[in-house]
């Protein structure tokens, strides 16, 4: 494979100063995970937005979160067809075998998924439709969220409620997977929705009695 090249300098770069410096001060922890393996308490699932990093809000150290990230942290619905499922299979083996006790889905602002989600099912971004889009058919999974807001007149509003949109039909999806189900009904596992304003800091919770989102 000569098309794979070294790392750019000056990442590599970094390695050398975080293996000299956080790894070498916290080396005995590192070896606790590496010899324990992992037992982390949550699994979170983020967005892939390079500016979104939802578990260092909570200053998590490694081996507390066990983290998915993909576009718009998303859960699809439960589909046992047989295919390749990434996420499905990132929150099943959180569920059944490392057995997290929450599930937590965080969205944010300015999240191009979403926006791309609107673009595409308001007939703006025709190049998503196609079938051979990758990005267009994995976006299919927030259609419902679209639904719900497609009538705000705003722009902005119904952009911001499309990002909140991502959390929810998330949360609706997690419980048709059985295995989450089951373990929510015996009380083993609870289900949270958090969304993050990028530029403020700000964090709002689901709250599913109001039906929409509460500051933390």
């Amino acid at each position: 494979m000569n098309y794979v090249r070294p790392l750019p300098t000056h990442l590599a770069r970094r390695y050398l100063g975080w293996k000299a410096t956080s790894f070498a001060e916290n080396e005995s922890w590192y070896r606790h995970l590496a010899q324990q393996g992992q037992h982390p308490r949550a699994m979170m699932i983020s967005c892939c937005d390079s500016r979104v990093h939802a578990a260092s809000l909570f200053n998590a150290e490694a081996g507390e979160f066990f983290t998915h990230r993909n576009i718009a942290n998303l859960i699809p619905p439960y589909e046992p067809d047989g295919g390749k499922h990434g996420t499905s299979a990132a929150l099943e083996f959180a569920v059944t075998a490392l057995e997290v006790a929450h599930v937590i889905v965080a969205g944010h602002s300015a999240c191009g998924g979403a926006k791309g989600c609107l673009d595409m099912c308001s007939g703006h971004a025709p190049e998503l439709e196609q079938k051979t889009s990758f990005l267009g058919r994995w976006l299919d999974v927030l259609r419902p969220g679209y639904e719900r807001v497609k009538d705000i007149g705003d722009d902005a509003e119904r952009l911001h409620a499309i990002e909140r949109q991502t959390v929810v039909v998330s949360l609706e999806n997690l419980m048709t997977f059985p295995f989450v189900a089951t373990a929510v009904e015996d009380g083993r596992l609870t289900l949270h929705g958090l969304w993050i304003d990028i530029g403020t800091g700000k964090l709002e919770q689901y709250d599913p009695a109001q039906n929409g989102f509460a500051p933390l």
